[in-house]
């Protein structure tokens, strides 16, 4: 029998709402290079552009395990790069959260390509949750 897995909005928005709390002003980390396959993999050859900051509630309310970022604070670039890929943080800075894509379109965070010493801004970071997977 093929993995069928089918998830209620209530849980996968109870899911969303727990990754949403660890974020809260969280540090968001733009690189370049190529995405670690896991996000308990260590970076390999990438170049960290710059360090945004989540709102100290990072995201607003799910909606069928959607999570769409509230505003989040910009960052002073330390490298010129074309983000594909960010890391986020506890507020630690150092706990792990999560990875996402980074691009011009189509990517968890909508970011392009920027300098170093110029100040970068996120238009936007969604996140979702699945209700249905076809996997462990």
């Amino acid at each position: 029998m093929a993995l069928n897995t089918q998830l209620a909005d209530a849980t996968v928005n109870a899911q969303a709402t727990s990754l949403s709390t660890l974020a809260n002003s969280g540090l968001c980390k733009i690189y370049d290079g190529t995405q670690p396959a896991t996000a308990d993999t260590a970076l390999s050859g990438n170049t960290l552009g710059v360090t945004l900051t989540m709102n100290a509630t990072a995201f607003g309310a799910p909606s069928s395990g959607v999570l769409t970022a509230n505003a989040i604070t910009s960052g002073v670039a330390v490298a010129s790069i074309t983000p594909t890929w960010f890391r986020l943080f506890k507020s630690d800075g150092t706990t792990v959260i999560m990875d996402g894509s980074c691009g011009s379109s189509g990517a968890n965070m909508t970011i392009g390509a920027f300098t170093s010493g110029t100040t970068v801004t996120c238009s936007s970071f969604v996140h979702d949750v699945r209700n249905a997977t076809s996997g462990l």
